[in-house]
């Protein structure tokens, strides 16, 4: 008997004999299948930021559905960075507009020219005492690589990289420096530098990604049109 194709040969001799040599490499091969397929379906069925959780700063692991409701602008920081400052533009938008549920949420990473080396409880104290922060910020994660945290991962796939900032004195040299490391570094949605800005609605959703050269407080208008 002839079959269409060697998984359609192999499934009829499986039939014949489930506890056969060829029997059992079908079970596992529909096994793998199944298991792939899952993971596929797992990945692409998480379309809301409550699907998420990390770490906080104290090693409590938090999930993104407490914040149902809320807006919520999700910041990668730095200490050591040009753009640090921005901790002072980040705290004006959460004391200006939390009470109106907004919520600010920091993710330290040292991913970016090493501009993180500190401690969890390091960038804590320097973000309270230099920047009086008082929005929540969670523990040093990596938002790029195999090993990036989940959320960073979807917030990616959500929301590309749509270029910096035009007319900020930053933007040429980030273009410039970013081309030497990767000619194609615009095509890709990593993240590129400390300061990237990802907006999320109500709902959960992505609503808005900003480069490290938009300044917080450019980002009045988008978050009011959220709340």
């Amino acid at each position: 008997m002839k079959y269409p194709c060697e998984n359609c040969k192999l499934r009829a001799q499986y039939d014949k004999n489930p506890k056969s040599l060829i029997g059992r490499f079908w079970q596992w091969q529909m096994f793998i299948f199944a298991y792939l397929a899952t993971s596929l379906c797992m990945s692409s069925c998480k379309s809301t930021i409550y699907d998420y959780s990390a770490l906080s700063n104290k090693g409590q692991e938090v999930s993104f559905a407490d914040y149902k409701g809320k807006v919520l602008l999700i910041v990668n920081t730095a200490s050591k960075c040009g753009f640090t400052p921005q901790y002072d533009g980040l705290e004006a938008l959460y004391q200006k507009y939390k009470d109106r549920g907004l919520v600010v949420i920091g993710f330290p990473c040292d991913q970016f020219g090493h501009q993180e080396p500190g401690t969890d409880t390091q960038i804590e104290e320097f973000c309270r005492k230099n920047h009086g922060v008082t929005f929540p910020l969670m523990s040093k994660t990596e938002v790029n690589g195999e090993h990036a945290l989940p959320l960073y991962k979807w917030l990616k796939s959500k929301a590309g990289f749509a270029g910096f900032t035009p007319g900020h004195p930053l933007s040429k040299l980030m273009n410039e420096m970013l081309q030497k490391s990767d000619s194609a570094y615009a095509t890709k949605p990593d993240i590129k530098w400390n300061f990237t800005k990802f907006l999320i609605s109500r709902k959960g959703k992505v609503v808005g990604r900003y480069e490290p050269t938009e300044e917080p407080s450019a980002l009045e208008k988008p978050i009011e049109a959220q709340l």
